[in-house]
C-alpha cells in the first residue's frame, strides 16, 4: 500500500509539472496572439496573461502539498 506521504509527494510533482507546462502553454498562446488579426488580438492576448497566472498558483500549491507531506504521520 502507498502512503500518504508518497501520494502527497506525487501531487506535489503533479502540480509542479502543470506550472511549468502551464509556462508552454502561455508562451504558446501569446505567440499565437501575434498571428492572429487585429480584432482578435486583444482577446487572445488577455486569454495568454490569464493563463500566464497559473504557474505561480500550480507552483505554490504543488510547495504546500510536498510542506504537508513532510509533517504527514502515517499510522
Amino acid at each position: 500500500m502507498i502512503s500518504n506521504g508518497a501520494l502527497l509527494r506525487r501531487a506535489a510533482h503533479v502540480f509542479r509539472a502543470a506550472s511549468l507546462a502551464s509556462i508552454g502553454l502561455c508562451i504558446s498562446l501569446w505567440v499565437r496572439a501575434k498571428t492572429v488579426d487585429q480584432s482578435e488580438r486583444g482577446n487572445a492576448e488577455r486569454r495568454a496573461l490569464f493563463v500566464g497566472l497559473w504557474p505561480p498558483m500550480l507552483w505554490l500549491m504543488g510547495d504546500t502539498v510536498d510542506h504537508r507531506a513532510d509533517h504527514t504521520h502515517d499510522r
